[in-house]
């Protein structure tokens, strides 16, 4: 017997004769162990070797092997507390962001996430668009620093007005947008306007920035512009955040003459509005942009590619004129100095093709689909949650439960009964109304899925007022 598994097994019975021994004993003699276990003298002598490699024996020539003293000390764990001190108070909560961008266990119905499950992704199709986009002429070399010319001339039309390739800069997803975008134009410790709810990406990243979050209320169709104008006037505001194409987390659409007004406001408060325009292409017939009704440089405009196509295509564009734009174009250089080349050429070949149109049709139908049949499984199972409205497109129902419903118990309970929803409180700045939750249509494998998960929902709630 002389093979690997011989040395293995009598390998592993001299550790524990070693264990059992103790620091300083000798080992049975080579002779011994051939004859107590039957092997060859080559696989003692590789078994005792194999133990003198790990440390736990020594040998002596003409005396045998010997069991080591094997420190058990393990050095005490490193003092990291004066870091504390160091990096002071600014905190960065990602924990809500976390939530949303965790993958779900098996078995469990989502109706929380943010893009399109795999079966709706273009996948095939995005292959083969970087399959293309690699073979291009100077696919790998560094591209213009604020991004290829043809694609910020597409992102650029798509925004509307007046607007050209010279006022996009491309940049890694919209979430880096929104950081670029709360730097340049607001310092460190002043405040920032935001619509309440809102979305959590966007208060992490004025947290990082040193803003300070001021929540501006919102009803059915959006901002309230009258009290926008007295949130500036209080604070001394210079930016307002918000998402005026279906806002996440409501749904709400704010109307032309609202928009109008806000525009008004702003400039009236000689402040930045910063339009997440996140939901462009997850409706029909999406409105005119703010950005294509400013004509003063109050609007800075960012769009994405990564909610239409995958969580993966990190491209969008920040749209901006003046000393506003030079700045994002600073803070885009000295962080990441650009976006990837063939990422950028991907992009352009997806939306240069035909299939952008049929993949934004079949995306738009399912959009439809999902979203009557979420409200019609609420309404059946649900019949005390309100919606807050019925958005023309987007992946979410923000919906109202009763007074006395414990919000967070309900969202832990659902969790255990399988189904997985977010919690209303991690989208307000300040303090929530009441309870509330974001149900999302679009992450479910199919619509039977989804009506079970509204199933399961129901259940918890029952549960928890049991």
């Amino acid at each position: 017997m002389n093979n690997d598994s011989s040395i293995a097994q009598i390998a592993a019975i001299l550790r524990e004769e070693a264990d059992r021994l103790g620091p300083g004993a000798r080992l049975p003699s080579s002779r011994e162990l051939m004859r107590r276990h039957n092997v060859s003298p080559v696989t003692v002598s590789r078994a005792i070797g194999q133990l003198a490699a790990e440390g736990r024996v020594v040998t002596r020539p003409g005396s045998g092997a010997f069991v080591t003293q094997r420190s058990r000390h393990t050095q005490d764990a490193p003092d990291l507390s004066w870091q504390t001190v160091a990096l002071g108070d600014r905190v960065v909560d990602e924990g809500p962001v976390s939530a949303l961008l965790g993958p779900h266990p098996e078995g469990v119905v989502p109706l929380t996430g943010g893009y399109l499950r795999p079966g709706l992704r273009p996948d095939k199709h995005l292959a083969a668009a970087a399959a293309r986009a690699v073979r291009r002429p100077d696919a790998w070399a560094m591209p213009p620093l604020a991004g290829l010319r043809e694609l910020r001339r597409w992102f650029a039309t798509q925004a509307g007005s007046d607007a050209t390739e010279a006022d996009a800069l491309i940049v890694s997803g919209g979430q880096a947008a929104l950081t670029h975008a709360f730097r340049a134009l607001a310092a460190p410790g002043t405040p920032i306007l935001v619509e309440t709810p809102t979305y959590p990406g966007a208060l992490a990243a004025a947290k990082a920035a040193g803003l300070r979050a001021t929540a501006v209320p919102m009803d059915r169709e959006g901002v309230r512009p009258e009290l926008l104008a007295e949130a500036f006037a209080v604070t001394g505001a210079r930016v307002f955040f918000c998402q005026p194409t279906l806002h996440n987390p409501t749904g709400a659409t704010l109307p032309p003459e609202r928009r109008e007004q806000v525009l008004e406001v702003a400039r009236a408060a000689g402040a930045f509005v910063v339009e997440d325009d996140f939901a462009r292409y997850l409706t029909p017939q999406p409105p005119a942009s703010l950005a294509s009704m400013d004509r003063h440089g109050t609007v800075v405009h960012i769009v994405s590619l990564t909610k239409i196509l995958s969580p993966s295509m990190r491209v969008a564009a920040v749209i901006a004129r003046g000393p506003a734009a030079h700045r994002l174009r600073a803070s885009q250089l000295v962080e990441s100095f650009f976006v990837a080349r063939p990422l950028q050429e991907t992009a352009l070949e997806f939306v240069g093709s035909p299939v952008w149109r049929r993949h934004l049709a079949a995306v738009h139908a399912e959009i439809a689909t999902r979203r009557d049949a979420l409200a019609a499984a609420l309404a059946e199972r649900m019949p005390d949650a309100e919606p807050h409205l019925l958005p023309a497109g987007g992946m979410h129902l923000w919906v109202r439960l009763p007074a006395a419903v414990d919000e967070a118990a309900l969202v832990e309970a659902a969790r255990r009964n399988g189904v997985l929803v977010s919690a209303g409180r991690l989208y307000y700045p300040s303090e929530p109304p009441g309870p509330r939750i974001r149900v999302t249509h679009m992450a479910a494998a199919h619509v039977a899925e989804l009506r079970e998960g509204v199933r399961r929902l129901a259940e918890a709630l029952t549960i928890i007022g049991q």
